[in-house]
């Protein structure tokens, strides 16, 4: 149970008046001081959906006590450590996050109407956020990589949709607020099918305007199909019936190619969610189409999975009682090795987990072992594949 400072006051997590406490410094824009170090750790309230709860300020995760639930394993063990400070941003005295996209937002022309984000970026290009490395920073930030078996059956697509609007309030693109640029559909209900679908028509309304250079919307929402369509395909969204977005063959070709890992996992496993990020914008004729899609394979607990081996590690770890951070990749290649998970709560350290695929070779591993001694306050378990089965996981 975190204990906070309110003002003068000292409050813990589970009194009776906290949500009073709450409410009160969101009104009065009050910082809460998490009182696991001295001095306290600055944090914020942010409304996720109907409820108010205390979220770490960005960057300070690791300014936290490796014990409270507001610790976070340090970002240059996954690939938000190459990206910090030059694609993202972030104004300290604030919390706000500029970012830098390698992605348009505007639609120029008819020509090319959907071309396929790619997930890695070529060495020499400014660093700056891939479509889905944008997606992974939601993820990041709207606290969806951090899971403990506490949880289980309580995560829902409503619960993640709150989350990654609030990620986005803290967000802008070139000094525009990232949320007004953003639709994730709200939990689609029969019974209030007219009035969701006049709330998406409004959130949507920007990208039918004419004349001129038109402005793309970013969507983020879970695919229940790829359908069939006269030219390309058509994609369905969970969410959102009735409301297909227009993919053209050679995106689609694209895609199969890119995302293959994601797409195999997702068919592979019946209760594994796919996600998708795209741009999506209009033609004359009124129909909505994708100009760049990137796609996230994720577990039945909304956990990212780039494989069947991180799926594997991921199942034992969702069903133990303590709490797991999962790493992500962002712009990063599968060549770089990554902390794909962390137990923050590991005694007497928290314990980075590496994972050694089967192709890896000596520059792979040379870096691991320069990974691991660079942080020498963690612990470090390793799976490497072509060793046998999974490790026994640290104790806890």
């Amino acid at each position: 149970m975190r204990t906070f400072q309110i003002a003068e006051e000292i409050v813990k997590e589970r009194s009776e008046d906290f949500a009073d406490r709450l409410a009160i410094a969101y009104e009065k824009e009050r910082r809460p001081l998490c009182l696991c170090r001295n001095p306290g750790v600055p944090m914020y309230v942010a409304r996720i959906g109907d409820q108010l709860i205390v979220k770490r300020m960005p960057l300070s995760g690791r300014a936290h006590d490796p014990q409270c639930g507001s610790y976070e394993p340090p970002y240059e063990l996954t690939g938000l450590g190459p990206l910090i400070g030059s694609a993202i941003q972030i104004d300290v005295s604030t919390g706000a996050a500029a970012l830098k996209l390698d992605f348009t937002m505007t639609k120029r022309a008819s020509r090319s109407l959907s071309v396929t984000s790619s997930a890695q970026r070529p060495k020499n290009e400014p660093r700056k956020l891939s479509l889905r490395a944008l997606l992974h920073y939601l993820w990041h930030e709207g606290g969806l990589t951090e899971w403990t078996s506490l949880w289980i059956g309580k995560r829902h697509w409503w619960h993640v949709r709150s989350h990654l609007v609030e990620a986005a309030r803290t967000m802008t693109v070139r000094g525009e607020p990232l949320v007004d640029r953003l639709f994730v559909p709200e939990p689609f209900r029969a019974d209030d099918r007219q009035a969701i679908e006049q709330r998406r028509a409004v959130a949507l309304a920007e990208i039918y305007q004419m004349p001129g250079p038109k402005r793309l919307m970013l969507l983020v929402g879970e695919i229940k199909e790829f359908g069939e369509a006269r030219s390309g395909r058509k994609v369905i969204i969970k969410h959102m019936p009735g409301f297909p977005l227009f993919l053209e063959d050679r995106a689609w070709t694209s895609l199969q190619n890119r995302f293959s890992a994601q797409l195999e996992l997702w068919q592979a496993n019946e209760v594994s969610h796919l996600l998708a990020i795209m741009t999506i914008g209009a033609t004359g004729s009124g129909l909505t189409t994708i100009n760049e899609i990137a796609l996230m394979t994720v577990t039945a607990e909304w956990l990212p999975m780039d494989n069947v081996y991180e799926e594997r590690v991921l199942d034992r770890l969702t069903k133990m009682r303590r709490k797991s951070v999962k790493g992500l990749r962002f712009n990063l290649s599968p060549s770089l090795p990554v902390a794909f998970a962390t137990l923050p709560e590991a005694k007497p350290v928290p314990v980075a987990l590496y994972l050694v695929p089967p192709d890896a070779g000596d520059a792979f591993e040379s870096a691991l072992g320069e990974m691991i001694k660079a942080r020498p306050d963690l612990g470090s378990w390793v799976w490497r594949i072509n060793d046998g089965e999974m490790p026994r996981l640290p104790p806890g």
